[in-house]
Order: C-alpha cells, then structure tokens, then sequence
C-alpha cells in the first residue's frame, strides 16, 4: 500500500507544535523527565525531575548525567568525541535501547531511592538521549501524587492571596512609580515568575514603564510599537495570552540566523514569527492587555526562564489585575505625564535663559544648546548640513561620524513650507530609520528643520538607540519649542547686529564732539547704560556760530535703539540748520516741535535744553523744553544757581507754549547739563543720586579745577551706583573764558535761583 503523503497543514504542525506538545508533556507528566545531549549534559528537564534528583545548588542545567546517576552497574555507554575527533566510553547504569532497568540513586534528601528509569535516543540536530524515571516504590508514587495535589492547592491559595495583595497594597496610590513597582513585584511573586515587566500606552506606541528587580541587568525592549510584534499579537487577542518561545529550526541554527524566532499561542497553537530583539528575555510568557474605556492603555508581561506549564486560570487571574489597575493606572500616569511636561517646560527656560546670557550666540553656543535639547531627551546631537546647490546633505552623526545621508530631506522634513519650522519623527522603518539603523548609529528620534538663520539653514537630528524608546508627543513639542526659542534669539540676534552697525553708522554721523569756540572752554560725556550701546537717545552738541556767539545744546530721546538713535540725529541736524538761521531758544523749539509732529510713522518725544551764548554781550538765552533744569556756576560768588525757565517736551502736543529764559555771564563761570539718567541713578539699596546729590558732587569738585570736572563727576556716579546704571548717562560743561561785561545786565535780571558754595556735601540724596 502506497505511504499517504503529509498535507502542508500537518508538515506546519509537526515543524512548531512538537516542541510546544513535548514541553506541555513534561510539565504535566508525574514522571522525572530528562534530556542530555552526545557528551552526557543536562540540557533539558522537568519540574519533576528537580523535586526528585539530589543536584548541586547551580541545578541541573549543564551537569553530566552521571551527577545524578553515579551508583550501580554498567549497563550502556555513551561514545563521547574529543577534541580531537577520538571518542571515549561513558558508563551509565541504564540502557539507552528503550528497556526498563531498576536503577538507584540519591533523592533531594540524600537519601538513597529506587527508580525504574527508560532512556532512549532521540533525531535532533545532534545525537540527545531522553531519560524518565520514576519511584519503584507504589507507595511512594502514591504520596507523591498526593504531594502533587496540595502543591497544586497551595499554588492555587497564592494566586488568590497574591492577588488580594495587589489590591489591597495599591488601593488608592497615585505615584505611578510606586503603584508600578509594587504591583509587578507582587505579580512576580505570586506567579513564582522569573519577572515582569509593563508597558504603558502613548500616541506613538507602548513604552517601558516599569519591571522587577530580577531584570535589572536583562535586555527588555524599551518601546513596542502597536503595528508589529508582541503588542500587535496582544491587541489583535483582546484577551491575555499565554505563549512560549520555540527553539530555532535546524535550518536557521545551520544558517547562523538568530534575528527572528517563533512564538507560539499555547491556546490557539498558532505561530508568530517576530523580531528577537522585540521579545523579553523569558522562555514561557503570558502577555495582559490592560483596557481602559475600549482603549488599550498598558500591557503586563509575566514570564519564566524555562518552559513552564502555564494554565488558563493564571491568565484569568492577570486579567482580573489588569482590570483593577485600568483606573488606578490612568490616574498616575496622567499625573506623572503632567509632570513630565513641567520638567520639559523648565529644562527649556534654562536652555533658552542660557543661550540668551550669551549675548551673540556663537556656532560652539548654538551646538551646546542643541546637544543640552538632546540631553533632556536622553538622546544625542547631529548637525545637518543642507546643501543648497545640489541633492547632497551631510549629517555628521554621533558615532558613525560625518556621512551623506542618502534620502529625500527636502521631502521628509517639508522643507520650505512657509518659513515655518518643521520637527518630524525618525520613526521604527522610516526609510531614515531603516539607514541609520543599517550603518549602526541610533535610528530613532527627530529631524528639526528651521529653515534659515542669518541666511544659513539650520537642520539637525536628535537620535537615540534603536532599541530605546521613540519620542513621543510632549517631547517632539519640546523640540518644537526649542527650536523656536533658537529661531527667535538668533533672530534676535541678527537684528541687534544690524542695529549695531545702524547705530555705528549714525553714530559716524552725528558725534558728540564739541566744536572749539573762542572764549569757551566745553567738555562732554556720554555712558551708556548698556554695554552693547553706541549711540543711544541722549545726545548734545556745540555750535560754532558768527558774532562770538554759540549754541549748546543738550536732548533726551524717548526710547532706546536704533529708532531713538535715528530721531535724534534729525532733531540734532534740525536744531542746527534752525541755530544758522538765527532763532531764538524758544523759536528754534517750537519749529521743532512741529517737525516731529509731523513724523506719522513715529509716536516719540523729546526733552531738550537749548542755550544761545553771546559772548559779546555776555549774556545766555535758554529754552528748557522738558528737561531737567541746568545748573549755573556763578565765579564771582561760589554758588550754584538753577535756571529754573521750564517749558513742556517736544514733538507730544500741538500748540505748546515754548519760553525763553536768559542769565549774565561772568568770566569763569560754567553751565553744567545732563540727563535724567544722572539725577535718576540709584545705589544698590534703591535711593536716587537726585538734583541734591548732583548739585553736593558739582560743589565738591570745583576746588580741583573745571579741568576733568566730568570724569570725576562720572567716577563719583558709578561708585554711588557700584557701577550699575539704570538709564544712559550724558553731561555737558561749558566754561565762559572771555565774556565781555555788559553795565547794564545785572544778576538780578538772571532768571536763577541761587545756592551758596559752602553747603555740605550729601552721601545720596534721593528725589
């Protein structure tokens, strides 16, 4: 009779279902069951087969079988090969035909048992010899049995106390760490698992949250993404699932293969083939979705080293775990998920806080920032460079060093949409993934495009290991973030750059150099608030006019920058076309209140004092439009006087009235003009230097001479203010050399309030 041929089904099921039926066999059989390879090693056995042989404390895994059976006569012998290709004869005390032989050996207890032991070899990949065994002794067998029975009832009892433990111990906890921790110590103990592990659900994936001590030093996947592997087998079931890790095939063991292997569905015997480095490092496992709502929000994963018999009540029980901990779960890790994103939130303000500090970031500022993003992250930096000439783009890559990266960059990070920046995911089997991980750098992160800065593109990676987790949503919108706050402060920069050259330019323009006039003797100062500044909106100027005459003048700009800069270099050239012309103080200000009125395009003010000396006649006609009131040193009687005419800003109102006011100058006498940022200058306690504090520093100062009088003024200032100014800093003085004497103007016609010279001098006033 013809032999019938096996069907496909049937040559599947003899391929994967034998080793899973074989380890079912020897979890439930009675029998010790043993397996050792050609040489006479352990390499397989049963929970019987512990409980039965005495064994050294390692166990029996990789003992020579004599370790067990060492006592009896000879009755079969193993060849044993050596290395160098000899064999030599081990005697065993039991055939390897297949017969039954009365063997004894030492139980767990040393003590000394009969056994009826059958032992044949096996086709396997290479020569295995199977050995089982049992008690000779019926009654022995019979307590066995019964020790069998209250094992089974006592592992029963722990279920069902291990599981009134994890409710009663985690009831009500909401730190995620501690609820986690707990709870899958607690499993692994009442499974009398090898460990395990959870994954909590994000947008992207599940991510290793958690797992026991026992796989501290274990390789456990860090992510499992929802459309392959173990996580796509678990969501598909619903329900948990009890499965095992098949040995490779012999075709895959002679080919060397190893990156996949066979998982098998002990209740439906289907197969999966999945990526190894997918798989926790257990042999038999169960694997508990945990819903929440009719969503997943976590997977547990118990599992043993060996094979071990699994039933379907163990995987009732985790279910009923997993049902409890949905709630209790989805509370913490909310929790925990907020104060992740705090954490993100302040890692950015000291990253952006720091890049800020440096004024103008450098390239060596602009990379440490990145790599501190990719820090908080856990990941690792990558410069990118665009070509825009040609398809070329060139990362230069944490561990693999500077390479052409052979993908559509334009294409994946949507380069060019609207000036905005782009952050996508380097995701599991992305074609930049795929390359990255097959050149054997980290594969997963982020690509950040942020367009240009200062006509450069800036492109650049964020990578962490293949096998590490993916970023997920709050973290890219970290990256996203971070990325603008760069955008933003080198922007910041450039322009301030520009501004700087603008100001210089201006600057080259309109310096505040005093003309030289006969009869006069005229300093100024300037200092700046702010170390970057060149020209601000204080400004003054001397002018040189016909007759023995001069204008000095002296102006505060609302504002700072480039506008306030711009604004008084045109108020600084009108007041001068208007000082040609001839004007008076208050004429000159009134045609200049209505030239800034007439700027639409600006919405600024301005103080102002302008003096017209007439050496000649000896004699000052001012206009203080605004600004603080001048000081006037009076020779002939040592004293201080105010000119004290005041009139309301420029460029703010319509039909402001604008007054003149008029002083006798006297040889050596001086006018000193500031700005508010003199008299407004504050200690470090906050008390202002004040009108008192500057008019006690002027009267202190006369006796050494008009000469330096303003660096000396300027010295006293920063010392008042440890060197901390608040507001720019402008001072003019203008000594009278050679007025000529007018009989007919007296002091009493000068529009001042006087003070005497011999007044104390004040510590620091305030106003």
């Amino acid at each position: 009779m013809a032999k019938k041929a096996i069907g496909p089904s049937i040559d599947r099921l003899g391929r994967t279902l034998i080793p899973a039926t074989f380890g079912s066999v020897l979890a439930l059989t009675s029998d010790a069951v043993i397996a050792f390879d050609e040489r006479g090693c352990i390499i397989l056995f049963n929970e019987e087969a512990e409980h039965l042989f005495h064994h050294p404390a390692s166990g029996l895994f990789g003992q020579p079988i004599t370790t067990i059976f060492s006592t009896g006569a000879s009755r079969g012998w193993l060849n044993i090969p050596d290395k160098d290709g000899d064999r030599s004869q081990l005697a065993l005390p039991f055939p390897l035909d297949g017969s039954t032989t009365l063997v004894s050996c030492q139980d767990t207890n040393r003590k000394t048992c009969e056994l009826w032991v059958r032992c044949e070899k096996t086709n396997a990949v290479s020569d295995t010899y199977v050995c089982v065994a049992h008690r000779a002794d019926p009654q022995a067998n019979v307590e066995h049995e019964q020790e069998r029975s209250v094992q089974e009832l006592q592992r029963a009892n722990r279920r069902l106390s291990g599981t009134l433990r994890i409710v009663l111990d985690t009831l009500d906890c909401d730190d995620l760490g501690e609820l986690i921790g707990g709870v899958l110590e607690e499993i692994a103990d009442t499974m009398e698992a090898a460990g395990s592990v959870i994954y909590i659900a994000e947008p992207d994936g599940l991510h290793l949250r958690g797992r026991t001590a026992s796989l501290k030093n274990a390789f456990v996947p860090q992510f499992l993404s929802t459309k392959r592997g173990l996580a796509q087998v678990l969501l598909r079931s619903i329900q948990a699932l009890r499965l095992r890790v098949l040995p490779p095939d012999t075709e895959s063991l002679r080919a060397g293969k190893h990156a996949k292997r066979a998982l098998l569905n002990e209740e439906t015997h289907e197969v999966y083939q999945m990526e190894r480095n997918l798989l926790p490092p257990f042999t038999s496992l169960i694997g508990v979705p945990i819903w929440f709502g009719g969503y997943v929000v976590g997977i547990i994963e118990v599992g043993w080293e060996n094979l071990y018999p699994t039933t379907k009540q163990d995987a009732q029980m985790l279910e009923a775990v997993g049902n409890y901990l949905s709630v209790q779960l989805m509370g913490a890790f909310t929790q925990m998920r907020t104060e992740h994103v705090r954490w993100l939130e302040t890692a950015e303000n000291e990253l952006r806080e720091k890049l800020y500090a440096t004024g103008e970031p450098t390239d060596d500022d602009v990379k440490a920032f990145l790599s501190g993003v990719a820090a908080a992250l856990r990941g690792l930096y990558a410069e990118v460079e665009v070509n825009e000439y040609g398809p070329t783009v060139i990362a230069h890559l944490p561990h693999m060093g500077m390479r052409a990266i052979p993908v559509n960059l334009e294409k994946i990070a949507q380069r060019h949409n609207n000036g905005e920046i782009s952050v996508v995911a380097i995701s599991y089997g992305s074609n930049l993934n795929q390359w990255l991980t097959d050149i054997g750098e980290f594969s997963l992160g982020v690509l950040a495009d942020a367009g240009k800065i200062s006509e450069k593109p800036m492109t650049f990676m964020i990578l962490r290991p293949q096998d590490a987790e993916p970023l997920d949503s709050d973290e890219i919108g970290f990256v996203h973030r971070c990325t603008e706050d760069l955008v933003e402060i080198m922007t910041g920069t450039a322009k301030r750059m520009q501004d700087k050259h603008i100001l210089q330019a201006l600057q080259l323009g309109m310096k505040n150099e005093l003309q030289h006039v006969d009869g006069l003797s005229a300093d100024g100062i300037y200092s700046s608030a702010t170390k970057d500044a060149f020209v601000g909106g204080d400004f003054y100027d001397l002018i040189r006019l016909p007759g023995r005459k001069a204008a000095v003048i002296m102006g505060d700009v609302s504002g700072k920058g480039v506008e306030a800069a711009s604004v008084s270099a045109a108020v600084k050239t009108a007041l001068g076309a208007y000082a040609w012309e001839g004007l008076s103080p208050a004429r000159m200000v009134r045609s200049l209140n209505d030239f800034l009125l007439g700027f639409s395009r600006i919405e600024t003010f301005a103080t102002l004092f302008i003096g017209l000396i007439d050496l000649d006649h000896a004699k000052l006609t001012y206009c203080n439009a605004g600004h603080p009131p001048a000081i006037f040193y009076r020779a002939s009687t040592k004293e201080l006087e105010m000119l004290n005419v005041q009139s309301g800003v420029v460029g703010a109102f319509e039909d402001m009235d604008y007054r003149n006011g008029h002083v006798h100058i006297g040889k050596d006498d001086f006018l000193l003009l500031y700005t508010d940022g003199t008299t407004e200058a504050r200690d470090p306690q906050g008390n202002f230097f004040g009108e008192d504090g500057l008019r006690d520093a002027v009267m202190a100062q006369v006796p050494l001479g008009f000469d330096g009088i303003l660096h000396r003024l300027l010295e006293g200032l920063d010392t008042f203010t440890d060197r901390n100014l608040d507001d720019d800093v402008a001072m003019v003085a203008v000594r009278f050399d050679d007025p000529k004497e007018q009989s007919g103007l007296t002091d009493k016609k000068s529009d001042t309030t006087s003070r005497k010279g011999k007044r104390s001098k004040k510590s620091g006033a305030t106003q």
